[in-house]
């Protein structure tokens, strides 16, 4: 592994994981994130409310992809082996964080839509961006 190419990077990815759990786990993310990107421009703004449940799972995020990857590659926290390695266990778990708080929002903003509280304030800015209408 002397490159470091996208092609290479997918390889060890379906290694550490299997084919079928990596590519699902990709998929999952388009999927997500297309759905958000959605939300986003059906609600012209972010809903504050939402987006404040959303940050509460942060933490259950974080510990849990921390815990997926432990799991998949067959180790613990005890093998932690230097700084490289907590650097990388950090970037897990803001990846995870991050993700799960946008996938709490997500389904939070297509499950209950825009709730009343959202409309009052798109209401109050006049066009939902903050902006007064014109």
């Amino acid at each position: 592994m002397e490159d470091l190419t996208p092609q290479t990077m997918i390889a060890v990815f379906e290694e550490m994981f299997g084919a079928v759990l990596f590519w699902a786990m990709v998929a999952a993310a388009v999927i997500i994130t297309l759905a958000y990107i959605y939300v986003l421009i059906r609600d012209k703004r972010v809903g504050m409310r939402k987006f404040l449940i959303a940050q509460l799972f942060m933490p259950v995020g974080a510990v849990a992809a921390v815990w997926f990857v432990m799991v998949m590659t067959d180790s613990a926290l005890r093998d932690i082996g230097g700084p490289v390695d907590v650097i990388v266990l950090l970037g897990i778990a803001a990846l995870g964080a991050v993700g799960i708080a946008i996938l709490v929002y997500t389904v939070e903003a297509l499950a209950f839509g825009r709730t009343t509280e959202d409309q009052r304030d798109g209401a109050k800015s006049g066009n939902g961006l903050g902006q007064p209408a014109e």
